[in-house]
């Protein structure tokens, strides 16, 4: 097929399309629907309106055929292939719901598909600086806990537990005291009606305070503030702020890109990202988003720190897609500045430490999740802690977890305690 000329202010979006049809036919469609084609010439079209504002087939590559379709479609062999469609700005602009629409969204309802992931977004010059993107990322995570020189250790308090706020406040005490540097609480932790967001945040917040002027350091505590208003949502944020927290969790899946940017103009928060109901959007190979296009809109928009699972996680993501996310979050879109903290997560324990140190480029700058791992650790919260920060200095030492386990021995009893969930290569 004859392939059109990239433009530097083109939006390039690449697909991986599927089709019991001619994948050639189908990227051509694609580039016609999303931009000026219909079913039938419109009265005012012109060649000149249609060079200006067409969307174009700029790259194409066959894949390997498939005999199972990712949907259900009547057919022996089904055609796969990469292609690159360049949205022209002039007919698009630089408004984020607008490439989610034209470019992200629509080319989903084409019929003749069997199979359609978005796997590649190029942003143009254009988009520089019309979002804020963050406003702490990773130099303001570390100035606010002040830590520099390894990763950030972090816990959680779970919902499921169903902890009143002054219940809450015990236990936050507790991980105050053990040296933790970051806590949040659970995405399903909002404001339920027995641990309401405002009694909450006025029962915690003195512990945190306490424990900064007896020490000097601010433990950086993620609160809950997520909410469909976007008033409530700031609301809640300026009742933290009063109390003198530093950071909130937001589900931004939930809240959506609008609520979102109309917290992040206002906020003086950490903003941490829960990507809940992400998984719906990728978890078929075949099918949604891969992440390196997800996180990008979330970036500019203002995404501080954003969890991406880790090493043997606990739920269904496989190493290699967490490996690939997290150096999604190490590249600029435009800038080092646009970067967030990574937010290695989902049953961590100071096991994976090696492995996640090894993997993401020797890196030390990222949030280290971990909830059971920290909280169930047989000699309470603060041996969690000083397990998991000793699992990291064996890691960037380079010396074996067993072997350093001999002399700390929070580490020894996080191997027998954990130690059943083995961390694999290549899953």
């Amino acid at each position: 097929m004859d392939l059109a000329q990239r433009r530097p202010s083109d939006i390039l979006v690449t697909y991986r399309i599927e089709t019991a049809g001619s994948a050639e036919a189908l990227a051509v469609k694609i580039a016609s629907d999303q931009s000026t084609g219909t079913f039938v010439d419109l009265p005012g079209e012109t060649p000149q309106l249609k060079a200006r504002a067409a969307a174009r087939v700029v790259a194409f590559e066959k894949l390997d055929s498939f005999e199972t379709p990712s949907l259900p479609a009547a057919g022996e062999v089904f055609n796969r292939a990469e292609t690159t469609i360049a949205y022209p700005l002039e007919a698009v602009g630089s408004d984020l719901s607008a490439v989610t629409t034209v470019a992200l969204g629509g080319v989903w309802s084409i019929k003749e598909f069997t199979g359609l992931r978005v796997v590649g977004l190029q942003l143009p010059a254009a988009f520089e600086g019309v979002y804020p993107g963050p406003q702490f990322g990773i130099d303001g995570s570390r100035r606010l806990t002040g830590v520099y020189d390894r990763p950030i250790i972090g816990t959680i308090i779970k919902p499921a537990l169903g902890l009143t706020p002054d219940d809450t406040a015990h236990v936050v005490a507790e991980l105050v005291a053990s040296g933790v540097d970051f806590i949040k609480d659970d995405e399903k932790l909002m404001s339920p009606p027995y641990s309401s967001l405002d009694a909450r945040v006025k029962a915690i917040m003195p512990s945190i305070r306490d424990h900064e002027q007896r020490t000097g350091k601010k433990v950086m505590y993620a609160f809950g503030i997520s909410d469909v208003d976007p008033d409530e949502m700031v609301r809640k944020h300026d009742l933290v702020v009063r109390e003198g927290g530093n950071a909130a969790v937001i589900n931004i899946n939930s809240i959506g890109m609008g609520a979102f940017l109309f917290l992040r103009r206002r906020s003086s928060l950490v903003l941490h990202a829960h990507r809940n109901g992400w998984d719906l959007l990728t978890r078929h190979p075949g099918l949604g988003f891969d992440f390196s296009v997800y996180q990008q809109l979330w970036r500019l928009l203002g995404v501080d720190q954003f969890q991406i699972n880790g090493i043997a996680a606990k739920y269904w993501e496989p190493d290699h897609s967490f490996v690939q996310s997290f150096h999604d979050l190490q590249k600029p879109i435009f800038s080092d500045a646009d970067r967030p903290l990574p937010v290695v997560c989902s049953g961590q324990w100071g096991g994976q430490a090696p492995e996640t140190y090894r993997r993401t480029g020797q890196t030390l700058d990222h949030l280290y999740l971990c909830g059971g791992g920290v909280v169930s650790h047989p000699g309470g919260p603060s041996a969690g802690v000083r397990a998991v920060r000793a699992a990291w200095d064996a890691a960037v030492a380079g010396i074996d977890l067993h072997e350093y386990a001999k002399s700390h021995p929070e580490l020894a009893q996080s191997l027998a305690t954990f130690g059943s969930k083995t961390v694999s290569e290549g899953r």
